[in-house]
């Protein structure tokens, strides 16, 4: 069986863990990640996560078996810095990612003691609750050159045949100066454009992915772009599959459009 892959719009800081304070503005994104076991239809021997909060001079991979926590945020709740998600890591997996990214010429390197960010376990906890999937982080690659990420999508895509879940964990829209109403043009925007783009044919998908920041409200959607660029990874590794849209909503935070997409 060959899986799909995934980018999610991940949600901001510990939001899973705080869902009787702000479970009203998360709730159509977490049933979209609850709903994502029904959708595959297995259950992945591993997970590779390319984390919008990771980013390396090259390419890294956490190799731990029992990677820590990174309670990578600020202002939440003193309860949401002690939180757990205690899915083993896959040094295994690990050290045969590095292996394919290096036989295609890009460098990567392991890193035994990295742990999750709530890139990881933010969007996991809704889709495995139980944290019995074994889990993979790739960091994105420092310069974050899409067609650097999108080349190294095409070069895991044979993991999809091995039971590995592909997911390009970051956000449709990430201006944290413009994260409410301020943003609602600029995130409807992009998203729309995003959307069309992503149903689009292969090869004009691809191009006008790698193309991406001359999309309508492009730089205000992204003022940096690590948000974006898992999905360039996800892409890369099903380029010939067709796009679905499993999560997408026009208010979230009140005003933002935001999106996840599934390939394949």
């Amino acid at each position: 069986m060959t899986l799909p892959t995934y980018f999610l719009s991940h949600g901001g800081g510990p939001w899973p863990f705080m869902m009787d304070q702000v479970g009203h503005l998360y709730a159509r994104l977490d049933a979209s990640l609850r709903d994502l076991p029904r959708q595959i239809g297995v259950t992945p021997k591993a997970l590779l996560v390319i984390t919008a909060h990771w980013e390396g001079r090259d390419f890294m991979l956490s190799s731990s078996p029992k990677p820590p926590m990174i309670y990578d945020y600020g202002g939440f709740p003193p309860h949401t810095y002690t939180v757990q998600y205690p899915a083993p890591g896959a040094p295994a997996l690990a050290a045969q990612v590095q292996h394919m990214l290096e036989a295609g010429g890009h460098r990567a390197l392991l890193d035994d003691q990295r742990g999750f960010d709530h890139g990881t376990f933010s969007a996991l906890y809704p889709v495995y609750p139980n944290a019995d999937v074994p889990i993979v982080q790739l960091s994105l690659k420092s310069g974050l050159d899409p067609r650097e990420h999108l080349e190294a999508g095409r070069l895991l895509a044979p993991l999809r045949d091995q039971g590995v879940l592909i997911i390009g964990s970051g956000l449709s829209y990430h201006n944290l100066r413009a994260f409410n109403a301020a943003g609602a043009a600029a995130s409807h925007a992009f998203d729309a454009w995003l959307r069309a783009t992503m149903a689009l044919p292969p090869e004009q998908r691809t191009a006008r992915l790698m193309q991406w920041e001359q999309a309508p409200a492009a730089r205000m959607a992204h003022p940096r772009e690590e948000h974006l660029l898992p999905l360039m990874v996800a892409l890369g590794a099903a380029e010939q599959d067709a796009a679905t849209v499993p999560y997408h909503e026009d208010a979230f935070m009140g005003a933002l459009a935001v999106s996840s997409f599934r390939l394949g």
